[in-house]
């Protein structure tokens, strides 16, 4: 045991000084296509409304407490421990099976603690690239429902978030690895595992990648066929891709690019999908065309606004998964970064990671709880709202109404320091005379225009309450 936890703590250490493009973040790209299935356009339309999800990484990683999977990638800018060779350290992780037992695996927590924080949609991983996973898949025993929790009553864990999610209104995400490095016909055991790609040439053993093309289809098959609805699939893995949708984009990422093609025939999968989830929203990552609809930057905010569907996916610590001593972002970090992705035009995805006995961070929780405080006064500006052509002017950032009748600003405030007792901003006026609401109070409030510039009175009573507040938010009709 005293192995397995020093282990642990030198690869957390390890992982912490990766750069973001080293550990497989997707960056931002300016390709879109817009769906061609009027039911997909109109889902894609209410995705729009949700603004706010959760993502939850869980899975072997959580035992010790590490990044997820990418210690078994074998890539130059990885680290393990010298105490280990590289197949000793596999077999280590590969056995971490035997340890998880989430016995305290409560689903209803983390969908209040969601809830509570007033996200609408959640993305949750049934399998990342260690290809371990989170459902009662029939294609491996790798699996959660193998093992030592294979007798709970809550075992086929994925069903269990997605019916707990879903019974507090929930739009449901399923996150899938394409690639799937514990499958043979993906990391074949006869070679070694160079890189994150599959390590044997498919045009040389055609028949392998067929039987990994199968398994993913099956599995994803599995997903859409027997767990209720689920409104989004959301494909990570990029690299897993048509050869000739490679661009300079992809070349930029820096990982190895092999001479074959590694499609899994993504037209066969989503009419699939959409068979049994009509309108169903596809996100395969960075792979541009008919099956991204909705682009996913990570870790990252655009610097412009977009005019296209997407999401940023960001952490609410330092990791995906679950980690001691995890270090979190303040509710108004998270409440900032919404305003800004909201104007221009996308939707944060916030990763929490449950901890190894299938609970969430106390923590954790307390933080969702207070950004949740926020959202509930405040919500108003973010939820079912559209870009502005005028999206930011310093720390103040605007939204409108669906029908661009009422326009919302939300002026970002320092943690540190006190409510101001005025707010300024430039652009999008209030119309001659109009009522401008203090959301955050549900008070009318006193504006002016001085020199272009709008000034708007914060009331004393709302500053006396609070000594400091993440954002104050506004609505008004905009002149013309």
């Amino acid at each position: 045991m005293k192995q397995f936890i020093v282990l642990a703590s030198i690869l957390l250490v390890l992982v912490s000084g990766l750069k973001a493009q080293e550990l497989g973040i997707h960056p931002q790209s300016h390709e879109y296509e817009w769906p061609k299935d009027q039911k997909v356009l109109e889902k894609l339309d209410q995705w729009q409304d949700l603004k706010f999800g959760m993502i939850i990484h869980w899975g072997l990683y959580a035992v010790p407490g590490i990044i997820e999977s990418w210690e078994l990638c074998s890539e130059d800018w990885i680290n393990r421990p010298d105490s280990m060779t590289y197949n000793e350290f596999k077999q280590w992780y590969w056995g971490l099976k035997d340890q998880f037992n989430p016995v305290n695996f409560d689903p209803d927590q983390w969908a209040q603690a969601a809830s509570d924080a007033g996200m609408k949609y959640l993305v949750f991983t049934t399998k990342h690239h260690d290809g371990f996973n989170m459902f009662d898949t029939q294609q491996t025993d790798y699996k959660i429902t193998n093992g030592l929790f294979a007798s709970n009553p809550k075992a086929n864990v994925a069903k269990y978030v997605f019916d707990a999610f879903r019974a507090k209104g929930f739009w449901i995400g399923a996150y899938y690895s394409k690639p799937d490095w514990h499958n043979q016909d993906f990391w074949w055991d006869k070679y070694a595992t160079p890189n994150r790609n599959v390590n044997y040439d498919i045009r040389k053993f055609p028949e392998k990648w067929e039987n990994f093309k199968t398994f993913a289809y099956n599995q994803i098959g599995e997903l859409m066929h027997d767990y209720g609805k689920v409104d989004i699939l959301w494909l990570d893995g990029g690299w897993v891709r048509p050869k000739e949708t490679v661009n300079e984009e992809v070349l930029s990422w820096g990982a190895p690019i092999p001479d074959w093609d590694q499609q899994i025939d993504m037209p066969k999968i989503a009419t699939m999908a959409r068979e049994a989830q009509p309108g169903l929203l596809i996100v395969d990552r960075t792979v541009h065309g008919p099956y991204e609809n909705y682009q996913t930057p990570e870790r990252a905010i655009p610097e412009k606004q977009l005019p296209y569907p997407w999401e940023s996916c960001i952490t609410l610590g330092n990791n995906w998964g679950f980690v001691p001593n995890e270090h979190y972002k303040t509710p108004a970090t998270v409440v900032h970064d919404l305003a800004e992705i909201v104007a221009k035009g996308g939707a944060l995805l916030l990763g929490v990671g449950p901890k190894p006995d299938g609970t969430l961070d106390p923590e954790a929780v307390k933080l969702m709880e207070e950004i949740g405080a926020w959202m509930d006064a405040n919500g108003k500006a973010i939820y079912n709202t559209r870009i502005t052509p005028v999206y930011e002017d310093g720390n103040v950032y605007f939204t409108a109404s669906k029908d661009a009748k009422t326009t919302y600003a939300i002026a970002c405030l320092d943690e540190k320091s006190d409510v101001p007792a005025t707010v300024k901003w430039k652009g999008n006026i209030p119309a001659k005379g109009s009522k401008m609401t203090l959301l955050s109070a549900n008070k009318t409030v006193k504006w002016k225009v001085v020199n272009d510039e709008v000034v708007v009175s914060i009331p004393s009573s709302f500053r006396s309450k609070n000594s400091s507040y993440p954002a104050l938010s506004f609505e008004f009709k905009s002149g013309k």
